[in-house]
């Protein structure tokens, strides 16, 4: 059992939080609300001080990561951070960090469809793969004015490329690094917001020569849609918010993979994305940017 801070209590925060107590830690929060949960500290260093966690969960904005992960390294924290994806706003060094281990939030990894596909892809190579994820953004979170959520602004750390970063981990897990990428899209719709709303990505990893990647604050209904072209020909479908891979289901109620994660971060597995793969998600997301406003290819 573990003594763990959730910084930052959100609709992801709070899941965390729920999901840990559930598993029988003992869970505290950092938040600005004090109501919203017993106990909850209103900064990281007070609950550090009080709560006395091995484990912490930065679940907060993610303009803010950054700043969290260097006052954790200044306390001179030694046990064990999960970073909410994406690691960081920008790519830029990590402090020197004495934590037990960092990981990243990409919870797809533990989604059993994707841990399904990823076995199946093992049989061969993949020549092409066209992924397409989506959700009209104010129905994300309908209690609250999409236009004040971090998703909307660029000070926050919002946009498609940061928010659907699940979709870009999966493609570097499923097939290996990058090696270069081109982009098309930025803000599209009508949504008051001022970030990308949409963008398409053509990326060269690897193990796979020709991804296409959509993603899209757009998409009503939402999708969640991949389909990889075998060397050896044929097709490969997986639909996430069906289940479905092909004609075998693996439904996973939203909580599964999200359990599996602290399961992992908090025990030996070393599925989880760790710092460095969560750096190289960032990397990705810096050059994808300039490709879009430079109207070229970026490599590796």
């Amino acid at each position: 059992m573990s003594r763990a801070l959730v910084v930052g209590y959100g609709s992801i925060g709070a899941r965390h939080a729920r999901l840990l107590r559930g598993m029988g830690h003992l869970v505290a929060v950092v938040s600005r609300r004090p109501d919203v949960f017993d106990p909850a500290y209103p900064d990281l260093l007070s609950g550090l001080e009080a709560h006395r966690p091995d484990y912490v969960v930065l679940a907060g904005p993610t303009a803010g990561h950054g700043d969290d992960l260097r006052l954790l390294a200044a306390g001179g924290f030694e046990g064990r951070v999960l970073v909410e994806k994406p690691l960081l706003a920008r790519p830029e060094p990590l402090p020197l960090l004495a934590f037990a281990r960092l990981a990243v939030g990409y919870q797809l990894r533990f989604h059993p469809l994707v841990a399904a596909l990823r076995e199946r892809l093992r049989d061969g190579p993949v020549a092409a793969c066209r992924m397409t994820v989506g959700q009209y953004l104010p129905e994300w979170r309908p209690q609250r004015d999409y236009r004040r959520t971090a998703s909307a602004t660029r000070a926050g750390g919002g946009g498609v490329l940061r928010d659907l970063s699940h979709e870009l981990d999966a493609m570097l897990w499923l097939f290996g690094p990058w090696r270069a990428v081109t982009a098309a899209g930025g803000r599209l719709g009508d949504l008051e917001i001022d970030v990308e709303d949409s963008v398409s990505l053509l990326v060269e990893t690897e193990r796979c020569r020709l991804v296409t990647l959509h993603l899209s604050y757009l998409s009503r209904p939402a999708v969640r849609r991949w389909e990889m072209e075998t060397a050896a020909g044929g097709t490969v479908v997986a639909d996430l918010i069906a289940g479905r891979l092909d004609d075998a289901f693996h439904p996973a109620d939203r909580d599964v993979p999200i359990r599996a994660l602290h399961d992992d971060v908090l025990g030996d597995a070393t599925t989880a994305c760790d710092g460095k793969q969560g750096l190289a998600v960032m990397t990705l997301i810096d050059a994808a940017e300039r490709a879009l406003a430079e109207r070229r290819w970026v490599t590796a």
